[in-house]
């Protein structure tokens, strides 16, 4: 679990608002010293507001300005990267093979990796869109409560217990 500390901005019946600064990678990279996204987090503290799901719990049990811990699942940040970078990189190397086979000219398949490069962008875009409110990648609040989880195999019923990622 990829663990950051952050703090509540907003309060929803649903989720918490909470806002965290990009560093938690920064500090453990052995490279940090010559990293320039490092420096320019320093430098500009950029802030990342982010809904987690309040997991079952009373948005009444939170307050405004509170400090709280939140994690993901390595595994979400390891697919998710790697879909990201592939899915596009992928698209374009096929939207270039395919240019290059049917016209056989150069200059189309210049045109071909740039269109599979869009195309990929558009289906990273379209899969982040349908998984936005998929309840295995999103974060969650670290405390000493258990998750209460929606879960379909109980009828629609809410079991408690800590989710299945």
């Amino acid at each position: 679990m990829i663990k950051e500390a952050g703090r509540i901005v907003a309060i929803d019946s649903d989720c918490l608002w909470v806002e965290t600064i990009q560093g938690s990678t920064c500090g453990n990279c052995s490279a940090q010293k010559g990293c320039g996204q490092s420096m320019v987090a320093k430098w500009s503290g950029k802030t990342v507001h982010i809904p987690v799901l309040l997991g079952g719990r009373s948005p009444d049990s939170f307050s405004l300005h509170e400090d709280i811990e939140i994690g993901i699942p390595e595994h979400v940040i390891v697919r998710g990267s790697l879909f990201v970078y592939l899915c596009p990189l992928f698209c374009m190397v096929a939207g270039m093979l395919l240019a290059e086979w049917l016209f056989g000219s150069e200059l189309v398949a210049i045109v071909g990796a740039v269109a599979g490069l869009l195309l990929g962008g558009l289906v990273v875009r379209g899969h982040s869109n349908r998984h936005r409110l998929d309840h295995r990648v999103q974060p969650v609040i670290i405390d000493n409560q258990e998750p209460v989880q929606w879960s379909s195999q109980s009828g629609g019923r809410c079991t408690t217990g800590p989710l299945n990622l």
